[in-house]
């Protein structure tokens, strides 16, 4: 049965404390106080095993308590913790001072104090198994001075051999440093032979550890009290540094005369070891090793700590890769891991000692850079940390590589504490990445009012899908062959209250990021599947309507049946319905979007590769990916008749296109000029303001009755 004390004025902690302490051993009872004076007065007619008090307490401190519980009859040898949040010398001195035997850190790891409890009433446990042995030798002596002889004698060897059997350092020496008992455990580990006892303390310790062990005894010898237990490092005979925690008490005789002072060591190697571990994987990421948000917060209290005492303000730059999901996407997620592996040592070796490099999870990083002089050091550490990223060699012969996004925050302007700095610089970091990657930023305190603006537009936004606020304009698509409108886009439009109607500049971006841009395209959809069937009912020319798809959305492997679904309940007949794709969708799991791909065509829609030539086009792709059509993007089309180059990549798109036997259209048809020059390379299809601006339903309907020949006229 063993007794544990725990003294705090927290109800919260002593739950948590008294939840552990009874979880240690079987056969635990756990006294609880919040006030220390009732604790002192309640010890003072108990003998607890174990002690462990808060060191800041409102009444009376943890040094204080300690002090005066010291002085209780019972308590001199009794282990003492204290839990404390502060880290400076001069508070753990005052506690050893008062008596303490332990320190455990707050917030407390449950795992250490368990450990560390555990540990000290083992120890105090082999100090009372020793006390009751002397007891029952002491009550021996005084039948007889035969009996006495013999008991002594028997007794002494009995505990001789109890004592060997510890696997506990026990030895005693006298006032002049002499050995007077050394156990079997520690002469096994100093590599001595029997023949110590009568040798000076210096043969198990060496010279430096033996005089401070001697100092120490002396002190047992002055004050006739144990001195509390303490770690120390020894080293034992094969060179190997082992963790003890050591307690020294008087050996008294029948007149309570200090005749020597006990010692015993505990080895706890292995639970320091366990220790550094465990701390190590709670504030390290485990895939780089580098530290983690958590260690990253306790770096940034401390800076802050010395910023307060006068040190110089430091950065916070968030860090966050452009483009790594295409990575995955290529090479599959363990490359992604050594991708991110190697990120973190080339960012290692760009910073600092001083400096601190974490990874917060996926590709994100945080990079502390302690002693800014000025947002110039900061901008400068910046670009360096973008140049030592970008202009890194292809990673492992892929010849991929990537840039990244950050965002600054600096103490104490942008924050004063650790959490609004990483807030902040979050925000800064989303702004970069706003301009295309490869760019830093600095938090502006309008930043705050746009996150407040994207919560509102956010709202907005599904109000308006649950409204019906959305709509679709119609723009046409004319076969130059014929003249014959065989097509339109249709395009995205916002009734937004109070505004009118918007395009999606306004809105297409913040959707996509949201993820809110899944059931918008379900709808448009939907919706342009609805009125091409509307068109076929009431008998106009055969026209196809082209719906874009999102990536976001074809990439959550679903088109196909969603597809069918709405084919299905809108009637439309799959040939009438084109899906215009971006290049940036075809590019990842090529055999997942190819079977994709496939299936759709398969349903008998079209596909088509739209804004060709601006993204991550090759011949590779359009070969291996069945599609019926590629749109020539506009920003060709705008310079056609002025620029020989932008000349040489329509005739080259028009070419690759008729080669495989696709259909071109070319977008962003303007001019007279842009028209006939498309006419002469062979272009298939036009589309434009030059035919007509996107237009509602009624009046696209308008112009398939009274104008069928757009192309013809023009």
């Amino acid at each position: 049965m063993s007794l544990i004390v725990i003294v705090d004025d927290r109800v919260t902690n002593r739950n948590i404390f008294a939840k552990l302490a009874a979880s240690i051993e079987a056969d635990v009872t756990v006294r609880t106080f919040g006030d220390p004076e009732e604790a002192l007065t309640w010890l003072a007619g108990q003998a607890p095993d174990l002690v462990i008090t808060d060191y800041k307490m409102p009444e009376m401190d943890g040094a204080e308590f300690i002090r005066r519980f010291r002085l209780l009859p019972s308590s001199v040898d009794v282990p003492v913790v204290v839990i404390t949040v502060y880290e400076e010398r001069s508070f753990r001195l005052r506690a050893l001072e008062s008596g303490a035997t332990d320190f455990l850190h707050s917030p407390v790891d449950h795992h250490e104090f368990v450990t560390r409890a555990r540990n000290l009433l083992k120890l105090h446990k082999h100090q009372l198994l020793l006390a009751s042995r002397a007891t029952s030798l002491a009550k021996e002596l005084e039948d007889s001075e035969r009996s006495r002889e013999r008991a002594l004698r028997d007794s002494s060897e009995r505990l001789a051999q109890v004592i060997d059997t510890l696997p506990v350092m026990i030895s005693a020496a006298g006032y002049d440093g002499q050995l007077l008992f050394v156990n079997a455990y520690q002469i096994a580990f100093a590599g001595l032979d029997q023949n110590a006892i009568g040798k000076p303390a210096d043969v198990l310790f060496g010279d430096d550890h033996g005089a401070r062990s001697h100092a120490l005894d002396r002190m047992v010898f002055e004050t006739g009290k144990p001195l509390p237990s303490y770690e120390e490092e020894i080293q034992g005979r094969n060179g190997e540094t082992h963790v003890f925690v050591t307690t020294k008490s008087p050996l008294k005789d029948a007149a309570n005369a200090v005749i020597g002072v006990l010692t015993s060591s505990l080895d706890i190697t292995a639970r320091k070891r366990t220790e550094g571990h465990l701390r190590h994987l709670a504030h390290h990421d485990p895939l780089t090793d580098l530290p983690n948000r958590t260690l990253l917060r306790e770096r940034m209290r401390r800076l802050i700590a010395r910023a307060r005492r006068g040190d110089q303000p430091f950065a916070l730059h968030l860090l966050d890769l452009d483009g790594f999901k295409s990575i995955n996407d290529l090479l599959g997620h363990s490359a992604g891991d050594r991708f991110i592996r190697a990120v973190g040592e080339r960012l290692r070796g760009a910073i600092r000692a001083q400096d601190t490099l974490a990874r917060l999870g996926g590709d994100e990083f945080a990079i502390l850079q302690a002693q800014v002089t000025s947002t110039d050091d900061a901008a400068d550490f910046a670009r360096r940390i973008l140049e030592t990223i970008a202009t890194t060699e292809g990673f492992e012969g892929t010849g991929l590589r990537t840039t990244a996004s950050i965002g600054i925050a600096i103490h104490p302007d942008d924050g004063l504490d650790g959490e609004d700095l990483l807030k902040n610089a979050d925000l800064a970091m989303y702004r970069a990445k706003a301009e295309q990657g490869n760019f830093f930023c600095f938090y502006a305190a309008d930043m705050q009012a746009r996150a407040r603006n994207d919560a509102l537009l956010d709202g907005e936004l599904r109000r308006g899908l649950e409204n019906g606020e959305f709509l679709l304009h119609y723009q046409p698509q004319v076969d130059l062959a014929s003249g014959e409108i065989v097509g339109a886009e249709a395009l995205l439009r916002w009734n937004r209250p109070g505004v009118g109607i918007v395009g999606p500049g306004v809105f297409l971006a913040r959707a996509e990021e949201t993820g809110l841009i899944v059931p918008l395209n379900e709808w448009v959809l939907r919706e342009a599947c609805r009125e091409a069937k509307r068109w076929q009912r009431v008998g106009l020319p055969p026209v196809r309507v082209g719906v874009n798809l999102s990536p976001v959305q074809f990439h959550k492997r679903q088109m196909p049946l969603l597809v069918a679904k709405v084919l299905a309940e809108t009637g439309l007949e799959p040939s009438r319905l084109d899906l215009e794709l971006t290049e940036s969708i075809v590019v990842g799991d090529f055999e997942a979007v190819a079977n994709d791909l496939r299936q759709l065509l398969d349903l008998g829609v079209h596909v088509s590769i739209d804004d060709f030539g601006t993204g991550y086009s090759s011949l590779n792709y359009v070969k291996k990916f069945p599609v019926d059509r590629l749109k020539i993007d506009q920003s060709f089309i705008r310079n056609l008749s002025t620029d020989p180059n932008d000349a040489a990549i329509v005739r080259a798109i028009i070419t690759l296109g008729h080669s495989l036997d696709l259909d071109v259209v070319a977008e962003g048809v303007e001019t007279a000029e842009q028209l006939a020059r498309l006419r002469a390379e062979g272009c298939d299809e036009v589309q434009g303001y030059y035919f007509g601006r996107p237009m509602s339903a009624e009046d696209f309907v308008a112009l398939l009755r009274s104008e069928p020949l757009l192309a013809a006229s023009a």
